[in-house]
């Protein structure tokens, strides 16, 4: 019996395919590696079904390339040794929202746009990164640890406990999720951990490859009752992160980031042909601050805020003019608020498509006070491979209350042009090599990047290998990715 009868027999005729057609809207993704051919694609509907696959791809050696969302940026995704490609697109079922415990459980394939309309109608939230696209996972966004905009430390780490299928097809349950009487026991929710090993870190990271993640339980919030967003010309980054050192640790705000004129021009523009005259008038540099009230006296918190605020900015940073306006750009406030709370519109092409049709993201982990330093090393291989610095798309996002910040360079191209596409590929190698040595942390690394930080952390991958080896022993979780 050959694959697909095999296949078919799990989920049925109609979720499995080898067609041509089928197969080449999953060889590549919108990164600049090369693509790759699965022999099938099966899409199924529960866990038990993904259960099922897995086990019968593990019994005959065929790789397996799991798939959460519907736009995949990082490479992660594209079958590099053939095999199964695991659509989990079906398993789209938000499974419960806990108010009280302010938690949330939904499967793989539950986009930004549906997850965050259903909690907006329980009156909740969720804290989520800068602008996801709306077809992306939630679960993917959140195994890979894509950084929130919300700098609140409690908010960091939403990632609660989740169902794993381990490669030789078996069901099992992180944290207090795996215990008896679950979903309906006391104590579901109270810790990812749960007893024993902590299963839900060892499983973030691309989507896949020490486990495939059928559902997750996550952090969800109150919606705020009271919200105020405040807006800075930057002309000296040094300076503005030295009021965010000044501020954030005092727990100051709700989100808050720094962006370039380049980013922000892409975000708010309303057309594409506004793009360039909006960039020219733009700071180089934006921060945007928001302070809110919650469920506990939000007047009374919004106006400590406030005050501490203005006393900071007159007695230490005179120079800042932080108000609820941007100077020459009225209404910007109020149209940036809703959008840092919601996936960017699916009838709108997405921002960062919005220059050349095309991006590649160069990003890490820093100590914030090191960002000018690492903005002029990003200027200067651009500018010596030929590369505009004016078209460089750049971001700050402070971390946990500026303890960190990730920084963001963006290379925009069009993907019809050859020799840009190898132009950006050759600006993130040597960018990545230059900011490494500069002490920039490549947490989350993909691509040519990953093979770069696995090079120099030696016994870090020996050990990483060891640990994929007991859980994967046959290696047919994502072969080629070793964890991103």
């Amino acid at each position: 019996m050959n694959i697909l009868d095999s296949l078919t027999k799990i989920v049925g005729k109609e979720n499995v395919s080898d067609t041509e057609a089928d197969l080449q809207l999953y060889a590549q993704d919108l990164s600049l590696l090369p693509p790759g051919m699965a022999d099938a694609i099966v899409w199924p509907g529960s866990a038990e079904e993904l259960g099922k696959v897995v086990a019968y791809c593990n019994e005959n050696n065929i790789p397996v390339v799991p798939v959460s969302s519907r736009t995949h940026v990082h490479g992660s995704t594209i079958p590099k040794q053939g095999g199964v490609v695991v659509d989990l697109k079906r398993m789209n079922k938000i499974l419960e929202i806990d108010k009280r415990n302010r938690l949330a459980r939904f499967e793989a394939g539950v986009t930004w746009t549906q997850y965050t309309a259903a909690l907006k109608e329980e009156g909740m939230r969720t804290v989520m990164p800068l602008l996801p696209r709306p077809d992306r996972s939630v679960l993917t966004d959140l195994l890979e640890r894509e950084v929130p905009t919300n700098i609140v430390y409690d908010y960091g780490a939403p990632t609660q406990s989740m169902q794993v299928v381990w490669s030789d097809g078996s069901l099992f349950r992180t944290g207090s999720a795996s215990v008896t009487g679950f979903p309906d026991s006391k104590s579901r929710g109270a810790n990812p951990a749960g007893p024993g090993i902590d299963f839900y870190r060892f499983l973030q990271g691309a989507q896949g490859t020490m486990g495939v993640v059928a559902w997750m339980s996550a952090k969800i919030e109150h919606e705020t009752k009271i919200d105020k967003i405040f807006l800075a010309p930057i002309e000296d980054l040094a300076y503005g992160q030295s009021f965010l050192y000044r501020i954030l640790p005092r727990r100051i705000g709700q989100e808050c980031l720094l962006l370039n004129n380049v980013d922000l021009a892409a975000i708010v523009a309303d057309r594409e042909d506004d793009f360039d005259a909006l960039r020219a008038k733009l700071p180089p540099w934006t921060l945007i601050l928001s302070i809110s009230g919650v469920m506990r006296r939000p007047e009374e918190k919004i106006a400590y805020e406030e005050k501490f605020l203005a006393e900071v900015l007159r007695n230490e940073y005179s120079g800042l003019n932080l108000s609820e306006k941007l100077a020459g750009f009225p209404g910007l406030g109020r149209k940036l608020m809703p959008m840092l709370r919601s996936p960017w519109p699916e009838d709108v092409e997405y921002w960062k498509n919005r220059l050349r049709g095309a991006c590649q993201d160069v990003f890490f982990i820093a100590r914030p006070d090191k960002t000018p330093i690492y903005v002029d090393i990003m200027d200067d291989i651009a500018a010596k491979n030929g590369y505009p610095i004016a078209d460089i798309g750049k971001y700050i996002q402070p971390i946990e209350h500026n303890r960190a910040c990730q920084v963001e360079f963006s290379l925009f191209y069009s993907q019809d042009d050859e020799e840009e596409k190898e132009l950006v590929a050759k600006i993130n190698r040597e960018a990545t090599v230059a900011l490494m040595n500069a002490g920039a942390f490549f947490s989350r690394p993909y691509g040519e990047v990953a093979s770069i930080v696995y090079e120099r952390a030696t016994n870090y991958t020996m050990a990483l290998r060891r640990v994929k080896k007991v859980f994967d022993p046959k290696n047919i979780l994502n072969p080629g990715n070793l964890c991103f």
